[in-house]
């Protein structure tokens, strides 16, 4: 079933969104090389308790996990790609990191990702520069977190009333084929508000025009990921964190929105 939520309730998400937007959009600007991941992890529950929020992921113990999840936020590194449960590693200059979080406040839940490459604001000497192995690997990096940024976008200019469901898992999937990347319909997009997970499943790719008519009040978290060289994954020795099958980077992009008569919102900007 999937609930429909008010005006007044799709403005509450977007206070827990914009305190997840900003949280992400400061760990982006803020986390450099020599930064563990434990730290992020701290960093956050500080946030989160400051802001009387409550972490949707400490708890958790879905059928796909391991247990309880036991931390605040999913710091996935280079070959992980999804759920990456925070551990004891320091990043290094050009590790490609997605960084996932959900939370509510009052009751509501929002979710949302990033991907990015960490790096030196500066470059220290002329070597670096002129390393052309590691500028293409950093490009191809880039391309990988920008191909699920557009195909998070295309997704979200779907969310239209009176489409189908399956018209945004249809504009994300041909966007990522298009690009040559592998599209794995395990994990998706989701339903979300009252909770972390609510129906429908949104997968990354599908045929479009089928499936339940989008809604004015319906609120769903849309996040594409992908692999850079497969669409095939295995699990950590964690139990949580997802890693490509072949050791290619991975990437994820997501946006909580609602969908509205006016057109989508996204609920989890900054």
């Amino acid at each position: 079933m999937i609930e429909l939520k008010t005006d007044n309730e799709i403005d509450k998400m977007a206070i827990t969104g914009s305190f997840i937007g900003q949280t992400l959009q400061y760990f982006k600007k803020e986390v450099k090389p020599g930064w563990n991941l434990l730290d992020i992890d701290k960093i956050t529950k500080q946030r989160i308790d400051k802001a009387g929020a409550k972490s949707s992921y400490v708890d958790y113990a879905p059928d796909f996990g391991s247990g309880p999840f036991g931390h605040y936020i999913c710091t996935s590194v280079n070959n992980a790609v999804l759920h990456g449960l925070p551990y004891n590693y320091t990043l290094q200059n050009g590790d490609l990191l997605s960084l996932d979080l959900a939370v509510s406040i009052n009751g509501w839940t929002a979710d949302s990702a990033v991907s990015f490459i960490v790096k030196d604001d500066i470059v220290e000497d002329d070597a670096a520069k002129d390393n052309i192995a590691e500028d293409k690997k950093t490009q191809e990096d880039e391309k990988l977190i920008l191909a699920t940024e557009i195909a998070l976008q295309k997704g979200i200019e779907s969310a239209c009333v009176g489409n189908k469901i399956s018209d945004i898992s249809y504009r994300i999937g041909q966007y990522l084929i298009s690009q040559g990347y592998g599209v794995n319909t395990d994990f998706g997009g989701h339903g979300v508000g009252r909770t972390m997970h609510e129906e429908p499943h949104i997968p990354n790719n599908d045929v479009k025009g089928h499936g339940f008519t989008l809604a004015h009040g319906m609120t769903f978290a849309i996040e594409p990921w992908i692999l850079a060289k497969t669409d095939k994954y295995i699990y950590g020795n964690d139990g949580w964190t997802l890693l490509s099958a072949d050791g290619s980077k991975g990437a994820h992009s997501e946006h909580t929105i609602a969908i509205t008569k006016s057109g989508p919102r996204i609920l989890t900007l900054p």
